[in-house]
């Protein structure tokens, strides 16, 4: 699959992203949102900083993996037939086609933080491999069902991951990546962080969006009023405007292993939801 690496050098083309990213990812209270950062080359599967399904307020310092020694999932007794944690109307979601699945499981309906786990399976039918549970941060206000525009809410789902992009070069993505300056971010999240670097390395969620195009598009099937641009992105220790956050080691690592050809996604929501 041939990949984007355009540099956005035309001043239309940069003035369009700038717009984009401050309506985007992460809460911000000076405008758009996180500059360049170095990142140092990891090997393997990045360890989980809490055990599968706890919140991620036992994670040391109560953030996304910081103070807080790694360690793996617990393994599974029993083979994994279906996605855990999820109710008949999400599995019914899920394409039977699905070789990889993320799961971010929210705390609860009103919170902004979580877990992520990335199942895979061999083949559809096959039994799911779960990996290590990873902690997360969403949407200021928790989840909703109805996403809307700046309603400060992750929506809840099963969406399909088909494109890449970030400021910083392609770590070796199996999905189209568009790397340039437009996915540079400013100013400070709704607990005054700075979002410096939280664009870095993103995945496009495929809400409210045309697949296949550049996580800059901003073309809205649904409407304007129905939000978009919610991304997997780099944490940067606080809520988001409606994505979804991991650490930066974790972003590189998702990067490099999901894989088109196994008909990803991402199923998303609070705990509650997701068992519908």
């Amino acid at each position: 699959m041939k990949r984007r690496n355009r540099i956005m050098a035309p001043l239309t083309a940069l003035l369009a992203a700038a717009a984009f990213l401050a309506a985007g990812c992460g809460t911000s209270t000076s405008g758009t949102s996180a500059s360049t950062g170095s990142t140092a080359p990891t090997t393997g599967t990045p360890q989980g900083t809490a055990r599968p399904g706890a919140p991620a307020h036992e994670v040391s310092g109560g953030k996304t993996g910081k103070g807080a020694p790694d360690r793996p999932a617990s393994p599974e007794k029993r083979p994994l037939l279906r996605l855990p944690g999820l109710g008949p109307k999400t599995l019914a979601r899920v394409p039977g086609r699905t070789r990889q699945a993320l799961v971010v499981t929210g705390e609860g309906r009103d919170e902004n933080r979580g877990t992520a786990v990335l199942y895979e399976r061999d083949r559809p039918g096959a039994p799911w491999r779960p990996g290590p549970s990873w902690p997360t941060h969403n949407g200021l206000r928790g989840w909703t069902g109805k996403h809307m525009r700046d309603d400060l809410r992750s929506p809840i789902g099963v969406f399909t991951l088909t494109d890449a992009g970030g400021l910083l070069p392609d770590p070796g993505a199996k999905l189209p990546y568009d790397e340039g300056p437009a996915f540079t971010a400013r100013g400070t999240g709704s607990r005054g962080e700075p979002l410096a670097g939280s664009f870095d390395y993103v995945i496009a969620i495929d809400y409210n969006r045309e697949p296949g195009t550049t996580p800059l598009d901003r073309s809205r099937p649904l409407g304007a009023a129905r939000g978009g641009g919610i991304w997997l992105h780099v944490d940067h220790d606080g809520p988001t405007q409606g994505c979804v956050s991991l650490r930066k080691d974790v972003m590189k690592h998702l990067l490099r292993t999901i894989d088109p050809a196994k008909n990803p996604v991402v199923v998303m929501g609070d705990a509650a939801s997701l068992r519908d």
